[in-house]
């Protein structure tokens, strides 16, 4: 198993940027397709992106391309999401997720793709 934990999050204003990492531990990392999700009040879990094992591929939904960037350092077992130009409608709860199980590309953009997820860290982008 691998546990996993949400650190950045914070109140930042539009126009702002932040970076919000995820540590992981437990076993070996780089064995972990990882993926950030996010959920604002009142809405379901969406898929912000993900990135592979080794680091050199990336995704992100559309509303987020341009913006936000992740990458990994597998020595330091960490995941991270750069958030630039943040908008209102960026504020939610973001989650780091991590899977050791062979999927197809596409089934990492579902919450079904991830069988470990983070408690969470808040993000509040005030306009």
């Amino acid at each position: 198993q691998v546990q996993l934990v949400e650190s950045g999050g914070g109140l930042v204003q539009a126009g702002g940027s932040l970076r919000l990492s995820c540590a992981a531990s437990g076993r070996t990392f780089s064995r972990y397709y990882m993926g950030w999700f996010r959920q604002a009040p009142g809405k379901e879990l969406e898929f912000v992106g993900r990135i592979n094992r080794n680091g050199d591929s990336t995704y992100y939904t559309d509303s987020v391309k341009g913006r936000f960037t992740i990458s990994r350092d597998n020595a330091k077992n960490t995941v991270y999401l750069q958030m630039n130009s943040l908008k209102p409608e960026d504020t939610a709860v973001y989650y780091c997720a991590a899977s050791d199980t062979y999927y197809s590309a596409s089934y990492y953009y579902t919450v079904r793709g991830y069988e470990y997820w983070g408690q969470g860290t808040q993000v509040t982008v005030s306009s």
